[in-house]
């Protein structure tokens, strides 16, 4: 259903602009219809892939990952759009990197945490995973990505929470990161700027504040029931790219309150299934793997919704299976065919379990099934 809204406020949003950039009023759709296709395949087939195979490609995950981080700094692979180099080019196909360090991340975490439940609590097992994705982290910032590097970093901690790591490690790095995020601001006049018209987006109408502004006119010309789909004036070239970051704009003028408030609470249906099928699963590493999933989805909607709302500073996140995009759009249905395959497995269990052995008793988990069990 959100894929379904997406597609349809995708070309409600641009067309206009596609027209009058390309001539073809279709252009934005047409791609995006192409991504959505090939997400629901990737999705279908990802999903009869048994997770846990997952574990196979966990290091080799997060070393593709930094060959392609680096790779954007090499002139001649980085593309550069509005100031940041977030998306890489090899032969005709362009892919933002960090929509797939996401993913790569989770499963690294997800791997290493399983393989080392027994000595989670251990300095040198924390240290581990905070040094990769330290220098994750880093990376990304050099594109820069700021928002990308507070989502990786929160999802690290709440795999760090799941695993069940030490508390006083885990506050250490909050109390690092916090002076650091307020470093970073200050050390970069745009985000500083970006802060600053959060506060009082007003106080440069035309420039700093342009955008949360034409995105507070959209909300507030939407009212209750929104000016009816393909009608928005904020898409006349008023709000820039409607169709990415700020989609959830147009929504709210096209289908007002009611319209936002559906796809706030599909998002909410859709987190609430994952993190459930995170806490019923049998193995840690289904758990940690679907639990950080379900965070990074959950992180990337509330960001970019409280972002056009106001609420936030505005960060360059899509709204997941919403927002033009084909990277974005194909590791989202990626991950819900990770997420759709540990809840298969979960109903296997399930199966199994009620089924009686020859004196009568249901099947027992391995032990060190249990003791992974135990420390999630």
């Amino acid at each position: 259903m959100l894929v379904t809204i997406g597609t349809v406020m995708i070309y409600s949003s641009s067309s206009i602009m596609a027209m009058e950039r390309f001539d073809d009023g279709y252009h934005f759709l047409k791609k995006q219809v192409v991504f959505v296709l090939l997400g629901i395949l990737l999705m279908i087939a990802v999903s009869r892939l048994p997770y846990y195979h997952l574990r196979k490609v966990a290091y080799l995950g997060v070393f593709l990952s930094v060959i392609l981080l680096s790779l954007l700094m090499v002139p001649g692979f980085g593309v550069k759009v509005g100031g940041a180099t977030r998306w890489l080019r090899i032969g005709g196909l362009t892919f933002q990197v960090t929509e797939l360090v996401k993913v790569a991340m989770v499963i690294f975490l997800a791997h290493f945490f399983t393989k080392k439940a027994e000595r989670v609590r251990e300095f040198r097992v924390f240290l581990v995973p905070l040094i990769v994705t330290t220098v994750m982290v880093g990376f990304i910032l050099l594109q820069p990505d700021f928002g990308t590097s507070v989502v990786i970093v929160v999802v690290m901690m709440f795999m760090f929470f799941v695993a069940g790591c030490r508390f006083l490690y885990m506050s250490g790095v909050v109390a690092v990161c916090i002076p650091a995020c307020i470093a970073l601001v200050v050390h970069k006049s745009y985000r500083l700027e970006r802060f600053l018209s959060f506060i009082n987006p007003w106080d440069d109408p035309t420039n700093s504040g342009f955008q949360i502004i034409q995105s507070f006119i959209s909300f507030g010309s939407g009212g209750a029931f929104g000016v009816g789909i393909g009608n928005s004036m904020q898409k006349l070239f008023y709000l820039p790219e409607p169709h990415t970051d700020f989609i959830l704009s147009v929504i709210a003028e096209e289908g007002g309150f009611i319209m936002v408030t559906a796809v706030i609470v599909l998002f909410t249906l859709l987190i609430v299934r994952g993190l459930m099928v995170s806490m019923k699963s049998e193995e840690l590493f289904g758990t940690l793997l679907a639990g950080g999933l379900s965070i990074v989805i959950a992180l990337e909607a509330i960001i970019n919704m409280a972002c056009v709302m106001g609420l936030i500073p505005t960060k360059g996140l899509a709204l997941p299976f919403v927002s033009y995009g084909g990277t974005s759009l194909i590791m989202s249905m990626i991950a819900i065919g990770i997420l759709l395959n540990v809840s298969s497995h979960l109903q296997t269990i399930g199966e199994d379990t009620k089924r009686k052995d020859g004196r009568g008793a249901a099947p027992e988990l391995s032990g060190r099934t249990r003791n992974q069990r135990e420390n999630a």
